[in-house]
């Protein structure tokens, strides 16, 4: 999986943007994220919006060397939800963690993962299975974002995130973590 050892600079076109925000706006009133302390429906906007721009740029780089699919832009309700992998590249499943640049000035740059007594990234589970971690820098208006190169979770330090009650939900990769290629 590791075709590429140094940091990728995707630039999204705005299709793929326009895509990200509508399905972004579609899926929110479906989601109930109460278990993980997030109530408030232009964050959870907001981080769907952005995940699936990582998800995009990942996509970017994978497809000159693999058979991508997905990002998936179904709406599930309720109990359909998928928590299925992101992308599937060559029949083999990965996770997509995204964090956007202003939150990484504010927090460190860091990716979250679901780590909760009701919902857990399932990914967690599955030592061998691979992440890729994105920078969307929402700074700039060029849809840029850096795509760092795949791990597998037991290659991962996971830590605690910066804001307390987040603390009983979420595990948090650092960038300054990350295991050196």
């Amino acid at each position: 999986m590791k075709k590429y050892s140094s940091i990728q600079k995707v630039k999204l076109e705005n299709d793929v943007i326009e895509l990200a925000r509508k399905f972004s706006i579609d899926v929110v009133s479906t989601t109930n994220y109460s278990d993980s302390n997030q109530s408030n429906f232009t964050k959870i906007r907001d981080d769907h919006f952005i995940s699936k721009i990582g998800e995009e740029a990942v996509k970017s780089v994978l497809s000159k060397f693999y058979s991508v699919t997905g990002p998936d832009y179904s709406i599930y309700v309720g109990k359909r939800k998928s928590w299925d992998d992101d992308l599937s590249v060559d029949g083999i499943g990965v996770a997509v963690k995204t964090q956007k640049r202003t939150s990484s000035l504010r927090y460190g740059l860091s990716w979250t993962f679901q780590y909760g007594k009701f919902r857990k990234d399932t990914i967690l589970d599955r030592p061998e299975s691979w992440v890729f971690f994105v920078e969307y820098d929402d700074t700039v208006p060029d849809n840029i974002c850096y795509v760092y190169p795949p791990y597998q979770i037991k290659e991962l330090t996971f830590g605690e995130p910066k804001l307390s009650y987040l603390k009983d939900s979420k595990k948090v990769v650092y960038e300054n973590t990350l295991p050196k290629n």
